[in-house]
């Protein structure tokens, strides 16, 4: 189980990550991470990031029907 000193530790030395990535890098419940990057945010520790992607046609991807793969969510540090 990894610690909020952990998640904040490997977003510094990565820069930027999604949730799915950091539960999977620490090998933590992808909630338990949710929990721990919204604390982050909370306290001004970390923000998130989204990519522009005004090309993008929702819903066209076989992947993502509803456009939301398309659209990553980042965390990093502030």
């Amino acid at each position: 189980m990894a610690t909020l000193i952990e998640v904040r530790d490997l977003l510094a030395l990565r820069g930027r990550l999604e949730a799915g990535q950091i539960s999977q890098l620490l090998n933590t419940p992808r909630p338990m991470v949710d929990a721990m990057l919204d604390r982050l945010a909370a306290m001004g520790k970390a923000t998130t990031v989204t990519d522009d992607l005004s090309g993008c046609l929702h819903g066209s991807c076989k992947e993502c029907p509803d456009g939301k793969k398309c659209q990553p969510v980042w965390w990093t540090l502030c």
